[in-house]
């Protein structure tokens, strides 16, 4: 065989084996698109998960599915995407927990920020302190007077370290000159079942998760982290109004997929995402979950996240916060 035909036999089986991945990317999504929330069923990331995915499935007619990997502070379900295929067929449903794993962690399995694609940043939602509701407190003020004269009466559960919700209760503690036992669990909703049967007695996470228990009385509603009242409930008012000005914080729900994830995959993703986030605030779907709209570019997510975690990795080192 000459070099020349030897050349082309090279190229034309070049061709051959790389025309299978060229044609996946051009015919994607063609199967069950797996949406990982790592954290358990029942909370706020999980139910605004299950929102998006049925939308793409009605609307995009997507074969997407919901999965829930709980455990090692979102690091379970994590790992499990960024082991995946990086064909756009296993992604990432999270919070801003995500990206602070190495800032929580002592021995975080990867680094969040660059060992995952940033696909879309989709959302923001207020949050909201509750309590154990046999405590008589009724604001933030009466709840750190009484946590001063006896700290071990008060614990806080977070959802996950790293979570908003904890980066709110280190600012509640930094502001109120406590120092409370912080308690994290597998997601939102098995700490908000201890909050209401007084295993613990506080916790700051997103209204769309708390807010049902709350209206339904089994935990105390005290204050939103926000600076207005929130229309989904506007009898709670602002922690100033409680008694703790500063303490404003929100929490901001994202897609990540594995890192090598093919860019037209990724630009495919962040589309869909976008449309489907613009059609249900339009719909008045995301006002009800208490959740602001957010639509960006995945550089424009990248970016966001670059800043979000010095930010809160500063929050973090005044606290003296121990990666755990």
């Amino acid at each position: 065989m000459s070099a020349r035909l030897a050349k082309a036999v090279l190229i034309a089986t070049a061709a051959l084996f790389a025309l299978p991945a060229t044609a996946q990317q051009g015919n994607y999504p063609s199967q069950t698109i797996k949406l990982i929330v790592p954290f358990a069923a029942g909370g706020g990331v999980d139910a605004y998960a299950r929102v998006l995915a049925q939308h793409l499935k009605d609307k995009r007619n997507v074969d997407i599915i919901v999965e829930n990997r709980p455990g090692s502070n979102g690091a379970v379900g994590g790992l499990a995407v960024m082991r995946s295929d990086p064909n756009g067929y296993t992604i990432l449903f999270s919070a801003s927990t995500h990206v602070m794993a190495r800032q929580v962690m002592q021995n975080a399995p990867y680094d969040p920020v660059s060992d995952f694609a940033a696909i879309a940043r989709v959302g923001e939602a207020p949050m909201l302190l509750v309590m154990n509701p046999q405590r008589p407190q009724k604001t933030i003020s009466e709840v750190v007077a009484d946590a001063k004269k006896d700290p071990a009466k008060w614990d806080f559960a977070v959802a996950a370290l790293g979570s908003m919700g904890h980066l709110a209760t280190i600012g509640f503690g930094h502001l109120g000159g406590l120092k409370l036992t912080v308690v994290p669990y597998r997601g939102t909703a098995p700490g908000l079942n201890d909050v209401a049967a007084g295993h613990v007695q506080l916790m700051i996470d997103p209204v769309i998760a708390l807010l049902p228990m709350a209206s339904a009385g089994k935990v105390k509603p005290l204050a939103v982290t926000t600076a207005k009242r929130t229309s989904l409930a506007p009898d709670i008012p602002t922690a100033a109004e409680a008694g703790m000005p500063g303490l404003e914080y929100s929490s901001w729900y994202g897609v990540w997929g594995p890192k090598t994830t093919p860019e037209p995959i990724v630009k495919w993703l962040n589309g869909a995402m976008n449309d489907a986030v613009k059609e249900l605030a339009a719909s008045g779907r995301l006002a009800a979950l208490g959740i602001e709209p957010v639509t960006e570019s995945p550089s424009e997510f990248s970016a966001y996240i670059q800043k979000d975690v010095k930010r809160n990795a500063e929050l973090l080192r005044i606290a003296d916060f121990k990666p755990l």
